[in-house]
C-alpha cells in the first residue's frame, strides 16, 4: 500500500484527507492511502519519510518553513516563496529517500484568481503578513500586480488598518484576506476596513473557505464587490499535489 499524508500540529478536521479518500473512491484508485500525521516536533518528520511506502506528503501549520531543512531540493516557486506545502518522496536504489519540496498554494491561488481579474485590478491590498501571504505575494509579482501589505502594526512599506481610507481603497481594488480573521468558529469577525468606500470596482478574495461566505465577503458583496472564497484554491492545489506525486 502506497502512503500519502498530511503533517502539522495540531490536526483537526482535514480537507486534504476527505478530498483524497473521496477521490480514490470515485476514480477507483487502489493501493494508495492518505492519512493524518500530527507531529509535535518537526524532528519527528524522518520517522514518516524513511518509510519506503511513503511517496508524498502535504505540510501545514506550523511546519511549512521548518520542513525545508529536511529537503534535498526545492522547486522554483518554493525557493522564492520560502515555504513548502507539498513534498514528493523518491526512494533511491540505495534506499535513501530523496525529498523535493513544492508550493502548490501559489498555483491554486493564481489559477483561481486569474479568471476574476479585469482592467481595474492593477493594485492589491494583502490583509495579514503571515505565512499565507507568501504564496499570494509570489503570484501577484508573477502577474504584475502591485501590492501593499496591511497589518495591525506599522512596519516598513506597509499600511495599518487605521490608515486605510477612501483614497487608498480607490487605488487598490483587489483586496485579499490572508489573515485568519473570520474563520470558523469566529464567523462574525471581519478585517477592520472602511467598507463604506467599497464599490463594484473592487474584488474581494478570502483564502478562508469555512464558512463558505465570510463576513468579509458578505460586506464586500453588499457594496457591489466581486467576491471569491478559498475553496477553489484548495481544490486546484490538491490536484496539483496529486500530479506532482505521480509525475
Amino acid at each position: 500500500m502506497k502512503k500519502l499524508g498530511l503533517i502539522g500540529f495540531p490536526l483537526g478536521h482535514s480537507f486534504s484527507k476527505k478530498y483524497y479518500l473521496e477521490k480514490f473512491q470515485k476514480e477507483n484508485i487502489q493501493h494508495v492511502d492518505y492519512d493524518l500525521y500530527p507531529i509535535e516536533r518537526i524532528s519527528d518528520f524522518p520517522s514518516i519519510f524513511t518509510n519506503k511506502d511513503f511517496y508524498g506528503v502535504n505540510v501545514t501549520i506550523p511546519y511549512k518553513i521548518e520542513v525545508m531543512d529536511y529537503l534535498n531540493e526545492l522547486s522554483e516557486e518554493a525557493k522564492v516563496i520560502q515555504a513548502v506545502n507539498c513534498i514528493r518522496i523518491t526512494h533511491l536504489a540505495n534506499g535513501v529517500p530523496y525529498l523535493k519540496g513544492y508550493n502548490t498554494d501559489a498555483y491554486g491561488f493564481e489559477e483561481s484568481l486569474k479568471p476574476l481579474l479585469n482592467q481595474n485590478d492593477k493594485n492589491a491590498l494583502i490583509l495579514g503578513n503571515g505565512g499565507a501571504a507568501k504564496a499570494v505575494i509570489y503570484t501577484l509579482d508573477k502577474l504584475g500586480i502591485k501590492y501593499k501589505l496591511v497589518s495591525r502594526t506599522k512596519q516598513t512599506d506597509n499600511y495599518t488598518y487605521e490608515e486605510l481610507d477612501e483614497t487608498i481603497l480607490a487605488e487598490y481594488t483587489l483586496i485579499i484576506n490572508c489573515s485568519p480573521v473570520g474563520t470558523f468558529p469566529n464567523i462574525a469577525e471581519s478585517p477592520t476596513l472602511p467598507y463604506e468606500h467599497i464599490n463594484a470596482k473592487h474584488l474581494f478574495y478570502d483564502l478562508i473557505y469555512n464558512p463558505e461566505e465570510t463576513t468579509f465577503l458578505k460586506k464586500g458583496k453588499e457594496k457591489g464587490a466581486r467576491t471569491k472564497n478559498g475553496y477553489e484554491m484548495l481544490l486546484l492545489q490538491a490536484e496539483k499535489n496529486w500530479e506532482i506525486w505521480n509525475s
